[in-house]
């Protein structure tokens, strides 16, 4: 539990943007206006982790940040309704199914929202503008679509099969970045990005993630490269009810599928 905090400077109401990835956990508090009101912070991803583990996490992480009115969370895998469906990268069998946001506002006292990560970093990235495309490549590769600013149901490109019986995931990974050498995942990166070119005909392809520092040379036309700040700056989108309504995996009355955990 949080305790009491002291509130930070700036308009409110304030949001707690957490951003969990495969490698990292990040967390930041912003203002009303999207400012951080402390610097990030950030912790290692505990293997395997669990939704008890992950909520020791975030006390830790939270211990030195300002007090906050609502979270917002960015979890790696397919969201609907307040529940995760899929974990590829944290072990679906230990989470589909499990009600997060309702566990985290439980947990602090706070109204939650959560949504897949690259669809948040999404939402802190995009213009609005036509059809938009984002792709994060770090422990494995996310991806999310946007028409016009609005968001579309969640795709989960990653794992879909790509080249010689990998998927898109297997082939951009930091593993496979490893094994294969900067050069190589970088003409691997491109063949991505133009596959995805066809596949959607994008205006815009943001590319994000820890490892776009890692590309090298010119980017393809209509490809740049997005903040890594914008999975926590993308948390207080989620608060924006314009927005909110829009979202797929956000109405309780949207049908959907939980796999049962054993």
């Amino acid at each position: 539990m949080t305790g009491k905090r002291e509130k930070p400077k700036g308009p409110g109401p304030h949001t707690l943007a957490i951003d969990v990835g495969g490698t990292g956990i990040k967390a930041s508090v912003l203002d009303v206006k999207g400012r951080m009101a402390a610097k990030r912070v950030r912790a290692d991803t505990p293997h395997p982790l669990r939704s008890a583990t992950l909520l020791h996490v975030i006390d830790g992480l939270t211990a030195g940040l300002p007090g906050f009115d609502r979270i917002s969370l960015g979890f790696p895998g397919v969201v609907r309704a307040g529940h995760v469906v899929t974990a590829p990268n944290l072990g679906t069998a230990d989470w589909a199914g499990a009600p997060l946001a309702r566990q985290l506002s439980a947990h602090f006292q706070q109204p939650a929202r959560i949504l897949n990560d690259a669809d948040v970093q999404g939402l802190g990235i995009i213009k609005g503008q036509g059809v938009e495309m984002v792709i994060t490549l770090g422990t494995g590769l996310g991806s999310s679509l946007f028409s016009d600013g609005q968001i579309a149901p969640h795709l989960e490109l990653a794992h879909m099969p790509f080249r010689k019986g990998l998927t898109f995931e297997d082939y951009v990974c930091n593993a496979a970045r490893k094994q294969v050498g900067r050069k190589t995942w970088n003409r691997r990166v491109r063949r991505i990005i133009e596959t995805i070119r066809i596949l959607v005909n994008f205006d815009t392809l943001h590319v994000g993630g820890g490892n776009a520092k890692h590309l090298r040379g010119d980017l393809p036309e209509g490809v740049i490269l997005a903040s890594n700040e914008a999975g926590i700056i993308g948390g207080l989108r989620l608060w924006d009810d314009k927005v909110w309504r829009l979202v797929p995996e956000g109405s309780l009355r949207s049908p959907f599928t939980l796999v049962r955990r054993s």
